[in-house]
């Protein structure tokens, strides 16, 4: 089966062919004013990290715009990292680049390492199960995290490896839903997040224990996020942002729950976020753009693009 992560960037990448090549352009050419001379990418400001590099360089892949040049200089900054001693966050960045960069036509960062490498980032990440069938952010965490317990899953996947005790993981998922219909970050918390929401949704359907969550509970809880066209992370944020929009929207789109409709959700990227000079930026409030916002817009403007026009 076909990694989650890899299909949804080959699934942004067809969409993607359908915007505006002048388009794409001015948003290729701010992602890589953030390139260093190492060939990773920084945030707004700071050094290059595995975080923003993955933001750009798929953000660039989305597009195809990345040359086997910059993805071969990708590859030699992420050669600065062991994957196998990195965090969740992290494991997975430095994996969906590496995919990244190869299809690119960048060299393959793994080679004939991948048998081992699959094995130490298994190994590492089982050092952050918790005994309620999640990952946490560090070792030793008490309890899972719905965020960590996604990236986690992905990482196995990305190395050709099955989590281990799926079913716990399924369970795990199925205790942060609330009464509001959506998944919330940690146990203790009673109301709902947009992107737990959307990561609960994504590993229910890995795990293929997706009808164990009835849709009509999601639509009520999406309904409830709703706003100016895009999404807002939680019913207590008064305005929409990048991240929640573009989470919101894909799982919109994957469970079938008509809330949100592509016409809006790009009249809300285009009024608030997007720069006609390139990049978008987080939210209204915000007075900058940067590679991760960027890749959010993009991604929200290819999940529409792939839709069928409306009558």
């Amino acid at each position: 089966m076909v990694p989650y992560a890899v299909a949804l960037a080959e699934r942004l990448a067809r969409g993607a062919s359908r915007i505006d090549p002048a388009r794409l352009e001015r948003h290729a050419a701010f992602v890589r004013s953030f390139e260093d001379p190492a060939g990773g990418y920084r945030g707004r400001d700071g050094d290059a990290d595995l975080y923003y590099t993955s933001f750009a360089v798929r953000a660039l892949t989305m597009g195809g715009l990345l040359t086997r040049e910059e993805a071969g200089r990708s590859a030699d900054f992420l050669r600065r990292f062991d994957p196998a001693t990195l965090d969740a966050v992290d494991t997975m960045n430095w994996l969906a680049t590496a995919v990244a960069c190869q299809a690119a036509g960048g060299p393959d960062v793994v080679g004939d390492d991948a048998d081992r490498l699959a094995a130490a980032v298994c190994e590492n990440l089982a050092t952050l199960r918790t005994a309620d069938g999640g990952f946490a952010k560090a070792a030793g965490g008490a309890s899972g995290s719905t965020y960590h317990t996604f990236l986690a899953v992905l990482a196995h996947e990305l190395v050709g490896q099955t989590v281990p005790e799926p079913e716990a993981v399924a369970e795990f998922v199925l205790s942060r839903q609330r009464d509001d219909g959506g998944f919330v970050e940690i146990k203790p918390m009673r109301r709902s997040g947009t992107n737990p929401t959307a990561a609960g949704c994504a590993l229910l359907r890995i795990l293929g224990a997706e009808s164990r969550v009835h849709p009509d509970d999601l639509r009520d809880f999406f309904a409830d996020v709703r706003t100016e066209g895009g999404v807002a992370a939680n019913t207590r944020v008064p305005f929409p942002d990048g991240l929640s929009t573009f989470t919101a929207y894909l799982t919109d789109l994957d469970w079938g729950l008509g809330v949100l409709h592509g016409p809006a959700v790009e009249g809300f990227l285009v009024e608030q976020l997007e720069f006609p000079t390139g990049g978008f930026r987080a939210a209204g409030w915000d007075d900058a753009a940067d590679v991760e916002y960027t890749f959010y817009g993009l991604g929200c403007l290819a999940l529409s693009a792939a839709q069928p026009a409306t009558p």
